[in-house]
């Protein structure tokens, strides 16, 4: 049903549990939403406070029918909705409120702006690293560590971590998307579980080369769409010989070398090359191993393939779980959250969004960009689950599914790739 179907009622008729829509810009209403259930006495004081003479209500999402209209007896309010500031000199709590969610949505923005700088420049460090571990081994691999060694200084600046979706056109090459990808939910990952710094920084260096041996597999192999034949799928698995060929060659440390040759190994055995077990893994390959089999549902090579972040967590958790180090699976959803960055969902007030992203020690409350028709898209409203007590996450949803207006405003991402914010760990230490 749309809005302009929904009946009018007078501002004396509100009650608790009347699910209203309100004709007004966001910037013109203290409320989170333009729609939404009226819960308190205080929501109602402020609806009034609007001077609006009548409001849409929606009867279907109503717990209750409207009070019976009243007789007139004061001059009736103008139909102009006094603006945020202006109505912010009254002291009203609610305007306060809302002008507090307008800074935080501010600070959210430029929160995602400077980690997509970051995440363009760590990029572009890895796609260098990649067409000059030949021609200059030494500095490049020293690039590489002085890149993740900067990386590991910010992830371990403090306990939380908040990670976000980042625009999938920032850099454009997917093989080096990829490998950036494996290493920032890699070392997250290993972070999270406690592991030394060293240790956390051999796994950021070893996601960075783990694929390096896919430069002698040809682009007819590595970039079909297809499905791969028996011949074509026994070539591709020979990047991990290859890949030990080159680091011997440019002569990557030791731990790097066993993530490469372990990082398809399996816990249950039915990984390659040598149907390893369990601890016969090293936990960096293990740790590797995991995020790869993430990145590549969510990236595949032929992109209408991919499963949803949320989707990818599933599976891997329901029906693939013996194949994974069981204590990096249980913390990896947990840092992710049920819903990870990417996953586009409904809320519990029937709102569509997109998650952008998630606190690790706070999974289930993550900031979610709102679809609203009367919003700008570039203006769009994220939402911080964690300040919004009264609303939850109900389901996922297949971006495909969307209608056309939806998807076009929350633009879906292709490829899903993230990077971690350190700017509000920073502020506030000495």
């Amino acid at each position: 049903m749309d809005k302009e179907q929904f009946p009018f009622i007078s501002v004396d008729q509100l009650v608790a549990g009347l699910y209203i829509h309100l004709d007004l810009g966001w910037m013109d209403h203290p409320f989170t939403f333009n729609h939404f259930k009226i819960r308190t006495e205080e929501q109602i004081a402020t609806l009034r406070a609007l001077g609006l003479k009548q409001i849409r209500y929606d009867p279907a999402k109503s717990d209750i029918k409207p009070l019976a209209a009243q007789a007139k007896t004061s001059p009736p309010p103008t139909d102009t909705a006094p603006s945020l500031t202006e109505a912010a000199s009254a002291a009203n709590p609610a305007i306060k409120a809302k002008l507090e969610r307008m800074e935080r949505i501010k600070q959210q923005r430029q929160a995602i702006h400077a980690c997509e700088k970051t995440f363009l420049s760590a990029a572009n460090t890895v796609k260098g690293i990649s067409k000059n571990i030949f021609s200059r081994p030494e500095q490049t691999i020293q690039a590489a560590e002085s890149m993740i060694k900067q990386m590991v200084d910010s992830l371990l600046i403090d306990q939380d971590i908040a990670i976000h979706l980042m625009n999938d056109k920032i850099a454009g090459e997917e093989i080096y998307l990829h490998a950036l990808n494996i290493s920032v939910l890699s070392m997250i990952l290993g972070k999270e579980m406690g592991l030394d710094p060293e240790l956390i920084k051999a796994l950021g260096i070893g996601a960075i080369f783990h694929d390096i041996g896919k430069i002698d597999i040809p682009d007819k192999v590595l970039l079909k769409t297809q499905a791969l034949t028996k011949a074509e799928e026994d070539f591709l698995r020979q990047h991990v010989p290859y890949g030990l060929d080159i680091g011997k060659r440019v002569k990557l440390d030791k731990e790097t070398m066993l993530i490469i040759a372990q990082h398809h190994e399996m816990t249950d055995g039915s990984g390659y090359p040598n149907g390893l077990k369990g601890e016969q893994i090293s936990i960096p390959a293990r740790i590797i191993g995991l995020v790869n089999v993430y990145d590549n549902l969510c990236n595949p090579v032929n992109i209408s393939a991919a499963i949803t972040p949320h989707e990818a967590l599933s599976l891997m958790f329901s029906k693939q779980r013996n194949k994974f180090d069981a204590n990096a699976l249980k913390i990896m959803v947990h840092s992710l959250g049920v819903y990870p960055p990417g996953t586009v969902v409904t809320l519990s007030n029937d709102a569509i969004g997109m998650v952008m992203s998630v606190n690790s020690s706070k999974p289930l409350k993550p900031s979610v960009l709102i679809y609203d028709p009367d919003v700008p898209k570039d203006e769009a409203i994220i939402v911080d689950l964690e300040a919004e007590q009264d609303i939850n996450i109900s389901k996922a949803l297949r971006p495909s599914l969307l209608p056309r207006p939806v998807y076009e405003y929350l633009s879906p991402r292709k490829r899903v790739t993230y990077y971690f914010d350190e700017s509000t760990k920073k502020a506030g230490k000495p």
